[in-house]
């Protein structure tokens, strides 16, 4: 019997959302999971998880024992990180998710010069615009652009995202350029992601303004937008770390400057399990100190 690695197994299995997802995770058998989660709860005599054959559920007790298995399991981390010098070095591997077109612009210089200060650390990056599930995936930590959805995670802001409505003076020069937020409706707008109907949101007059755009394409990549843009397909709304450089040298002409909203919060998420984690807090304060995005000091948060 070992209570602690009993810990760790219903933690993952309650963060992963299922045995199977755990199992793998773990490098274990899904039986062994199983029976393993079913003698914990015959040793304490209460039942943890309600089972069904589509989810699994924790039980008021489950709940209690998870939270606290969570504290305990991240002070023995710390504890142990500490006895093998942790404190002074961080060591271990860190599975990140951050958005394709932000990574390519901004951690091609910032991770080589993080493993090159922490050379007991390894990164292991997926780069993908879709919002990743951290725990039935098994990340340590994402960087996301925006509101963040409520979850049990913990969110650190790191930075600010400036955003932008450009388009290029081909397109403006044939189709006018609008004044207003309401004179977009007569135009072809780039709207970034999918869904039926997309809305832009603006500030002015002290109010916020809700507009619909249409256009004949939607993509939920920023430099697929961009380049369609330059080419003179519409007017489009991104973020300046994609469009800058097509800014700066006239293929893009910003529209509408007065009416732009606040920056996008850039935030650094993680599970609470992590919340220790000396390699993650690392990498966390190291991109808070070397992005070039508009960086301001950020809090833990935890989102329920």
């Amino acid at each position: 019997m070992n209570p602690f690695e009993d810990m760790r197994i219903f933690c993952q299995v309650m963060d992963s959302g299922s045995f199977t997802a755990a199992a793998d995770q773990l490098g274990l058998s899904k039986q062994f999971v199983s029976r393993r989660l079913m003698q914990l709860e015959e040793r304490l005599g209460v039942r943890l998880i309600n089972r069904s054959t589509r989810r699994l559920d924790m039980t008021l007790l489950g709940q209690s024992y998870y939270e606290s298995a969570l504290r305990l399991l991240s002070e023995v981390e710390q504890v142990e990180q500490g006895i093998a010098g942790q404190t002074v070095e961080p060591r271990g591997t860190i599975r990140l998710s951050a958005p394709l077109s932000f990574a390519m612009a901004h951690l091609s210089e910032v991770l080589p010069a993080f493993l090159q200060r922490y050379c007991d650390v390894t990164v292991e990056v997926d780069l993908s615009d879709r919002p990743v599930d951290l725990l039935g995936e098994g990340y340590d930590l994402a960087l996301r652009i925006g509101v963040l959805e409520d979850s049990t995670l913990i969110a650190r802001r790191i930075g600010s995202i400036q955003r932008v409505y450009c388009a290029s003076p081909a397109y403006l020069s044939t189709r006018g350029t609008p004044a207003k937020p309401e004179d977009l409706q007569a135009h072809d707008c780039l709207p970034y992601g999918h869904g039926r109907q997309v809305q832009w949101r603006f500030e002015g007059r002290g109010k916020p303004l809700i507009v619909n755009v249409r256009g004949r394409m939607r993509v939920n990549n920023g430099e697929l937008l961009k380049d369609a843009a330059i080419a003179g397909m519409g007017i489009t709304y991104l973020p300046t770390f994609i469009v800058d450089s097509a800014l700066k040298d006239g293929r893009l002409v910003p529209v509408l400057a007065d009416f732009c909203p606040e920056p996008l919060a850039l935030s650094a998420v993680y599970p609470q399990h992590r919340q220790g984690s000396r390699p993650v807090g690392a990498l966390i304060e190291f991109l808070r100190e070397r992005l070039d995005c508009g960086v301001t000091p950020g809090q833990s948060a935890r989102h329920t």
